[in-house]
């Protein structure tokens, strides 16, 4: 199986020794994004409702990069630095996601990088 890395500019660029995503068979692997909008050096949304969305769309511009779409996410996993925000993070997660309920796993954890609030990864199918 080969291995293909996903680069798009309309989500922020890999800052460490990683690729935005990875395509891998019929699967594409989307690491960690946070929510740093395209082009910039500091995290501008403030509160969980905002990095939540801009974190959502830099998800979605990678999987559309990839060749897949938000609908054909299979798996995301939600890093949150405050398990108390997981009612707010969930009403933007539901409205970004609508009808499609990917499976989904949800942590709280001491930091993230550059103190951000949220971090989604995900695994998509390619058809």
């Amino acid at each position: 199986m080969s291995l293909s890395a996903v680069t798009t500019d309309k989500a922020p660029l890999p800052v460490g020794p990683y690729s935005q995503a990875i395509k891998a068979g019929n699967l594409v692997f989307v690491s960690g994004c946070i929510p740093l909008a395209p082009g910039a050096a500091t995290v501008t949304a403030v509160g969980i409702k905002e990095q939540a969305k801009q974190a959502l769309a830099n998800l979605k511009a990678v999987v559309e990069a990839s060749g897949s779409s938000v609908d054909k996410i299979a798996k995301t996993l939600v890093f949150l630095q405050n398990m108390s925000e997981f009612a707010e993070m969930n009403e933007v997660y539901s409205e970004f996601f609508g009808a499609h309920k990917p499976a989904r796993s949800a942590v709280e954890v001491a930091k993230l990088p550059l103190g951000v609030l949220f971090e989604i990864e995900c695994v998509a199918v390619l058809e």
